[in-house]
C-alpha cells in the first residue's frame, strides 16, 4: 500500500466521487451490473482535495519518472487534472482523445510534443485499461516515448494487469483502488461488513456477478 491510498479512498468516498450501492446496483454503459460508480470528476469542485490529489500525482512522477518532457492527459475525465500536473511540474501538456476527430485536423491528440519526448499520462481511472493503453499507443504512434501512467484510481481487475504487463515498459501507478476503497467504507460503517465479501466478489468475476444483494 502507498501512503496515498487510504487518504485518497476517504476523500473519494468524503465528496461522493465514488459510490457503493451493493444492494441496489449500477449498470454501466457496457451493460456490466456493478455495485461501484466512480466520477472523479468531482474532484475539481473541491478545491482542498483537487491541490491534494494533484500534489500525490507530482509527487508519484517525481518519485518513479526521472525525465519527464510532456505531461498528457486522456479525454475527458483526465483532461483538468492532467493540465494541473504539468503546470505544477512546468512541463508542457497534451490531451488524448478516444479517437481522431471526423472533421477539421482529425486530430486525436491535441497540443504540441516533439518526436522522442518522453510522456507520463495521467489517468482518472482504469477499468479493463484497454482505453487508457490505447490512449498510450496514440502517443507512441505519434512518436512520443511513454515510459509510463498514474492514475487516480483503479478497480485492480485482473484484466487490466494483463494488459499492462502485455505492454512491457509501461509502468501504472495508480493513488487508489478498490480493495482498499472498500475495506475504508466498511471501516467507516459507510457499508456493513456483511457486504465485504459481495463486493470482493465483484471483483473477481464482474461478468458474472450481479444476482447476490445486500443490505447496510
Amino acid at each position: 500500500m502507498t501512503s496515498y491510498e487510504k487518504q485518497v479512498a476517504e476523500y473519494l468516498l468524503e465528496i461522493g466521487a465514488v459510490q457503493l450501492r451493493p444492494e441496489e446496483p449500477f449498470t454501466w454503459a457496457s451493460g456490466l451490473k456493478a455495485p461501484i460508480y466512480c466520477d472523479n470528476r468531482k474532484i475539481l469542485s473541491y478545491p482542498e482535495i483537487r491541490s491534494k490529489v494533484c500534489d500525490f500525482i507530482v509527487q508519484t512522477i517525481e518519485d518513479h519518472f526521472k525525465n519527464v518532457d510532456v505531461i498528457a492527459g486522456v479525454a475527458t475525465g483526465a483532461i483538468a487534472m492532467g493540465a494541473l500536473v504539468a503546470d505544477r511540474l512546468g512541463k508542457p501538456f497534451i490531451y488524448i482523445r478516444p479517437a481522431p476527430k471526423d472533421h477539421g485536423m482529425h486530430n486525436q491528440i491535441e497540443g504540441v510534443f516533439n518526436r522522442g519526448d518522453r510522456v507520463i499520462v495521467v489517468e482518472d481511472l482504469i477499468s479493463t485499461g484497454k482505453s487508457s493503453l490505447a490512449s498510450a499507443d496514440a502517443v507512441s504512434a505519434a512518436g512520443g516515448i511513454v515510459d509510463g501512467m498514474v492514475a487516480i484510481f483503479s478497480y485492480n481487475f485482473t484484466s487490466a494487469r494483463r494488459e499492462f504487463e502485455i505492454h512491457s515498459g509501461l509502468e501504472l501507478y495508480t493513488l487508489s483502488n478498490y480493495d482498499t476503497l472498500i475495506e475504508t467504507a466498511v471501516e467507516k460503517k459507510l457499508i456493513s461488513e456483511d457486504c465485504l465479501e459481495v463486493l470482493r466478489e465483484w471483483r473477481y468475476r464482474p461478468e458474472e456477478w450481479g444476482k447476490e444483494n445486500c443490505q447496510k
